[in-house]
């Protein structure tokens, strides 16, 4: 067992120095005066679900099927009735299983992101393993949409080291899986700057951990709709007060049934409210923010 308090100082700093938080990419402004940005992102897991960590349980294939079936098409006609662009990330066997869906998504002026070929964990995976999934992935998205991702979110946000510098070999623009901030900044490998921007992430701004019920591992919703929208409206509000980044992520089953959809259109008119804010997709803020950062 490894005992972490015999480490010598250069084996926990080369751990922490591995992917560090750079310089910060909060703008000098947001396009068209606007005071903050809103970036909505969906984890088109699906099946994928199931399959990513070895299942093939019936019911929860079903259970994934219903954020296609259901989730994506009830959030695609909200975003479209709100005239609001979101991001899209989707694991590489989601978009092999219905590639129609991918093109309606994009159709509707939505970004598609990589998640991983399968949903799998990539802390589990070595390099090279890593590296032909997220380079099949890549191939796969970029051969259904007819042009290039621009963007990655690891599976369960699980990296392993060489993530990020993956990210970077691919030619990504940005990754969405780490939590260092709440406004994007650069990520830096070995303590040089990588270009690669972040469009961060945390778990309380994910409806799957608020309303995901799941047998193994067990976890059930502690949360009602209600409660889980005041967390995401004090986000919204926290955001537009400091001029910053609401980012957050969602699942099309968790947050697309009739009981939760509600909160998609309330959050969007609540931001609203606040003043002019500018939606986006992930693409789009992280293209504004390595443009226009004022560090």
């Amino acid at each position: 067992m490894e005992t972490p308090h015999l480490q010598p100082e250069t084996e926990w700093r080369s751990r922490v120095e591995r992917v560090r938080a750079g310089r910060s990419l909060k703008p000098t402004h947001w396009p068209d005066g606007a005071k903050a940005a809103v970036a909505l992102s969906f984890d088109c897991d699906h099946e994928c679900f199931e399959l990513g960590g070895g299942g093939e349980t019936i019911g929860r294939l079903a259970w994934g099927e219903f954020g296609r079936r259901v989730g994506v098409p009830r959030i695609l006609e909200h975003l479209g009735r709100q005239g609001v662009p979101a991001s899209f990330f989707m694991p590489a066997v989601t978009a092999l299983l219905d590639p129609d869906e991918t093109r309606r998504i994009a159709g509707g002026g939505h970004e598609i992101g990589l998640h991983g070929w399968i949903h799998e964990n990539n802390s589990h995976l070595d390099r090279e393993t890593e590296r032909g999934l997220m380079m099949r992935a890549q191939d796969v998205l970029t051969g259904i949409l007819g042009r290039p991702v621009r963007g990655f979110r690891s599976a369960n946000w699980d990296l392993s080291p060489h993530t990020i510098a993956l990210v970077k070999e691919l030619g990504l623009a940005y990754d969405s899986s780490l939590m260092a901030d709440e406004n994007p900044y650069e990520l830096l490998i070995e303590g040089v700057p990588s270009g690669v921007g972040e469009v961060p992430v945390e778990w309380i701004r994910d409806d799957a951990v608020h309303l995901l019920f799941n047998r193994n591992p067990a976890t059930r919703p502690w949360t009602t709709p209600d409660d889980v929208f005041t967390i995401f409206r004090r986000e919204i509000e926290g955001a537009v007060a400091e001029g910053g980044l609401f980012q957050l992520v969602m699942h099309p089953f968790v947050i697309g049934y009739r009981s939760r959809i509600w909160m998609l259109d309330a959050m969007i008119e609540h931001a609203r409210s606040l003043g002019p804010v500018w939606f986006a997709t992930h693409e789009q803020v992280a293209d504004w923010c390595l443009a226009h950062a004022s560090a």
